[in-house]
């Protein structure tokens, strides 16, 4: 493989393999280093990567893998941290933040529904594409994705009876 063709088949994947590694680490430093690492392995196994059909279902899978290596290596007390932070934080929020509020409820979710959630409804792939991608049934991402947004959906509806009750009074 070229370099040119390296360029034109892989490097052209970097945003979208920045904003799929962003939504694990949730940082941006972290991501650009996770799809910058990537970048360098792709580079070298660049003779391999020319048998692979759909490269972009391979750099998906290949940042997924990366991050989830990367989380499992952090200090679990220092996430526990972070995660207490993010949610006092959260309900602390003003309700005119309802996106903040959505995005805050997303994140709390489980990690297959919050990929899930992300590949359908922020990077718009259809169901069979998100079923490659995460090695899942068609079936068992539909079924990831209907509890994601019902559970989001109920802690909205959670939110504004809270708010509700709060300008009530």
């Amino acid at each position: 493989m070229t370099q040119e063709t390296f360029k034109s088949t892989v490097f052209i994947l970097k945003n979208e393999m920045y904003r799929f590694a962003k939504r694990f680490v949730m940082s941006s430093d972290e991501a650009e280093d996770v799809v910058q690492d990537l970048m360098i392995k792709f580079w070298q196994k660049k003779e391999e990567l020319e048998e692979f059909g759909n490269l972009k279902s391979y750099a998906l899978k290949a940042v997924r893998n990366e991050c989830l290596n990367r989380l499992k290596h952090h200090d679990v007390k220092q996430g526990f941290a972070d995660l207490q932070l993010h949610r006092s934080e959260l309900y602390s929020m003003e309700v005119n933040n309802l996106k903040e509020h959505i995005v805050g409820f997303i994140n709390q979710l489980p990690e297959k529904q919050k990929m899930v959630i992300h590949l359908k409804d922020v990077e718009e792939y259809e169901v069979s594409e998100i079923a490659e991608m995460m090695e899942m049934e068609e079936n068992a991402v539909r079924v990831n994705l209907m509890r994601a947004r019902q559970k989001v959906k109920e802690q909205i509806s959670q939110l504004m009876d809270y708010e509700q009750r709060q300008i009530s009074r």
